[in-house]
């Protein structure tokens, strides 16, 4: 494994499309005559396919070929000593033509005219986003093993490209570990006296790796969509909405040792960051919140750790507390030493008061504390909070109404059933619409709450989504 990180090192700066300097192609050639040319290979697709999750698998095929060709070839005993430099300039310009057969990048045109050095290193920093809603099924059991009888190798490149494009933001040590085992184990399974059984087994075994890695892909793409603040924000109001019952002294905490796993796995590049850490932590949402929620002691009485934090993770919110409304936080509280302080506890209140998912919470929040805080440095903050404060409650307001609206009845019921609740309320709002524009309606606003009305919404689809819905409530 250390070998395998040793590489991933090198490919993460990318290597073959950065700078062709000669401590890069000493690195890059040690790694090659290490590992071989068939696992470096392997280790090229697993990152390519993940920072360019939107490429076809014959784009991602086609960029590690040539990678891996121009690896070989500078690294031959006897390569002109320019080759590194030369070839890697030359695939910067190839990836430049209409024609390219590489992946397809909305930042290409950019980095295409710049030159040199610059155009290299602009190409290497590109990478798409993250996929929000992972479309890999795996096979049955037979068709796993006819397509393997029949290409061990293609099988393989199919498997880790499909996987590592659906689940490139899970750790890489994480990705290449389970990505390895399962390939591992359809290896032994297909060429097994009985392969039914073998599959039992292994998957068994390979139950835990498996979870650590789909769950960290789908913690790690909200940090990568968020940053860290945000997502510290985000953690907090996810809380605040499943255990209303608790204190902000309870659940802050939780948010930011969430945070700050995030910030030190998910790019980590040792192989136990996840495994160790977000055990740690569930200890601490058991600590902190079993006696505040029996939902939450249930959870905690799971079996293992990663089945504690999938447990707390996937609950729904709780119903809200009736509490008095909140105001917003002054000039006095935001312009202060306290600002912060001032804030989680606004957005900790707000947030055990409604059941609109996080993902609309978050925007309607940074939007209008952002704007309370420019009073700050307004030459009059407390008459700019005066004038600003009444808008934005109102507009705040608004758009938590507009968002309420728009997730009635998800939450508590199945999706067949929501969606007649929503046929009724649609049709008693708009008695005049024909069969055809009734069934369109009903079609976008439920597809529209199936990805964006759950407490584990995908942020950058769904930002933009809420954007596109709620333009005449918010304010961008």
């Amino acid at each position: 494994m250390k070998r395998v990180l040793a590489l991933l090192l090198v490919l993460a700066l990318g290597h073959a499309l950065e700078r062709g300097r000669d401590y890069e192609k000493d690195k890059v050639c040690k790694e090659l005559a290490m590992l071989g040319k068939e696992d470096f290979r392997s280790l090229s697709l697993i990152l390519y396919s993940r920072k360019f999750s939107s490429g076809t698998f014959e784009q991602v095929s086609q960029l590690v070929k040539e990678v891996v060709s121009l690896t070989e070839e500078c690294c031959a005993e006897g390569a002109d000593p320019n080759c590194y430099d030369t070839k890697t300039s030359e695939l910067s310009v190839k990836s430049c033509e209409s024609d390219a057969p590489f992946p397809v990048h909305p930042g290409t045109p950019e980095c295409c005219t710049k030159e040199g050095l610059e155009r290299k290193l602009c190409m290497a920093a590109l990478s798409h986003q993250p996929q929000e809603f992972p479309t890999y099924v795996e096979p049955t059991n037979d068709e796993i093993c006819e397509a393997f009888r029949k290409d061990p190798k293609g099988f393989a490149d199919q498997f880790l490209y499909e996987y590592s494009s659906n689940y490139g933001q899970a750790p890489l040590p994480l990705l290449v570990g389970y990505t390895k085992s399962y390939l591992s184990m359809v290896g032994s399974c297909c060429t097994s006296k009985n392969p039914t059984k073998c599959f039992v087994r292994e998957r068994l075994q390979l139950k835990h790796l498996s979870l650590l890695t789909t769950m960290s892909n789908r913690v790690c793409s909200q940090y990568a969509a968020y940053g860290k603040e945000k997502s510290r924000l985000s953690h907090l109001i996810k809380l605040a909405q499943k255990v209303p019952t608790a204190n902000l002294e309870d659940v802050r905490p939780l948010a930011e040792d969430l945070t700050e796993t995030l910030s030190r796995c998910c790019e980590s590049t040792s192989e136990d960051c996840m495994a160790k850490e977000l055990p740690e932590h569930t200890i601490k949402i058991c600590k902190n919140l079993s006696k505040k929620n029996s939902k939450f002691e249930e959870c905690c009485q799971e079996q293992t750790p990663m089945n504690v934090f999938m447990c707390t993770y996937f609950m729904p919110a709780a119903e809200p507390l009736q509490l008095p409304a909140i105001k917003l936080p002054t000039n006095k509280e935001l312009c202060g030493q306290g600002a912060t302080q001032a804030m989680d506890q606004y957005t900790f209140e707000l947030s055990r008061r409604t059941q609109v998912p996080e993902v609309f919470l978050s925007k309607v929040l940074e939007t209008t504390l952002k704007t309370l805080r420019e009073c700050c440095d307004s030459l009059d903050s407390a008459a700019c909070f005066s004038t600003q404060s009444p808008l934005l409650k109102n507009q705040l307001n608004s758009f938590i109404e507009k968002g309420q609206e728009m997730c009635a009845d998800y939450s508590e019921n199945t999706f067949t059933e929501y969606k007649k609740k929503l046929a009724e309320r649609l049709r008693t709002k708009m008695p005049n619409a024909s069969p055809a524009e009734m069934k369109d309606m009903v079609d976008k606003r439920s597809d529209f709450a199936s990805k964006c009305c759950s407490v584990n919404s995908p942020p950058l689809y769904c930002s933009s989504q809420i954007d596109a819905e709620m333009r005449d409530t918010l304010q961008s």
